[in-house]
């Protein structure tokens, strides 16, 4: 009998993985350019920190408080650059800027 498990157990599977979290972050920036959504795209980030171990694990890694990470990928306010930064660079990437096709 085949073991059923919900999508969000599934998501949190695939996102464990570097390369699939990045590939899923591109995704929701891409989605977020279009539509402009911050408290969506703040949530996907906070969906692949729930994955890459979650919020306590990862504040701990950028010397933050939990609960402030946590507030700041809940908030409707995008956090600052320099925070954004560093969060993406733990997850191992970081922005760029290229020319609009």
């Amino acid at each position: 009998m085949t073991e059923q498990r919900t999508w969000h157990e599934i998501l949190m599977k695939q996102l464990s993985d570097r390369d699939d979290a990045i590939d899923y972050l591109q995704v929701t920036l891409e989605e977020y350019q279009v539509d402009g959504d911050t408290s969506f795209f703040l949530s996907e980030i906070r969906t692949v920190v729930e994955a890459q171990g979650g919020v306590s694990k990862f504040a701990e890694k950028i010397n933050i408080e939990p609960q402030v990470l946590s507030d700041m990928l809940t908030s409707k306010g995008a956090p600052r650059l320099d925070t954004f930064s560093t969060i993406l660079r733990t997850l191992g990437c970081r922005l760029s800027i290229e020319p609009i096709a």
